[in-house]
């Protein structure tokens, strides 16, 4: 029943494909306390050149273990998309910070945000990347957070990519980058994307855990 449905009107919504795979669309899901310790794990298992561009040094596992341990989920937003074998293969960490006085780009709201995005080698050039950068724009939105930042070196082509994409203003100084996008002010239709986005997800995010249960259940009881 299920299948017959992903296959039909539920699965266009859905974002797959009709073929016997089933194959799903990129899916963002917005991580919880649950999901700390595959945030660690994708974050260790990033060579010294991601970890460089993602957090602009390459980072020792000591310290990828602290950052993922300091994160208060309680006031930023991480977003991650799961693969088929329910691996967290890439990750959006939008942190919210008060303005800073003369600060450009200028803004009349009491908070930026910021973002930063890694992805597994495994899963790149799917436009992950920039999927998450979606979610996360639309967050502030939301928020009513207008102003959204991004800071990285200059030779991260995937950030620069999505920067540009996204018709950010981007600024460049001794090899680092900053990236600034405005963004309008929430409407119902930007709540109810969110909704939505956050909705499948999370049906996509079911569907791939009861799987990776039941491969593991009956794989042990063979």
């Amino acid at each position: 029943m299920l299948t017959r449905l992903l296959r039909g009107p539920l699965g266009r919504w859905f974002g797959l494909s009709g073929d016997a795979r089933l194959r799903p669309g990129v899916r963002v899901k917005e991580l919880r306390e649950r999901d700390r310790g595959r945030m660690h794990r994708h974050f260790l298992a990033l060579e010294p050149g991601d970890r460089l561009l993602r957090f602009g040094t390459v980072l020792p596992d000591a310290m990828l273990g602290n950052y993922v341990a300091r994160i208060d989920f309680s006031n930023d937003n991480v977003f991650g998309v799961y693969n088929g074998l329910f691996k967290l293969v890439a990750v959006g960490h939008l942190a919210f910070a008060p303005k800073q006085p003369g600060a450009a780009p200028a803004t009349d709201k009491a908070q930026v945000a910021e973002f930063g995005v890694s992805v597994s080698r495994s899963a790149r050039g799917m436009g992950i990347g920039s999927k998450l950068f979606e979610r996360a724009a639309i967050h502030c939105r939301n928020c009513d957070v207008d102003t959204l930042y991004m800071h990285c070196l200059s030779s991260n082509k995937v950030m620069m990519h999505i920067a540009a994409k996204a018709g950010m203003a981007i600024e460049r100084d001794h090899g680092e980058a900053d990236a600034y996008l405005r963004l309008p002010p929430p409407d119902p239709s930007s709540m109810l994307q969110e909704a939505l986005d956050e909705q499948f997800a999370s049906f996509d995010y079911a569907l791939k855990a009861n799987k990776r249960f039941a491969h593991k259940w009956f794989g042990a009881r063979k």
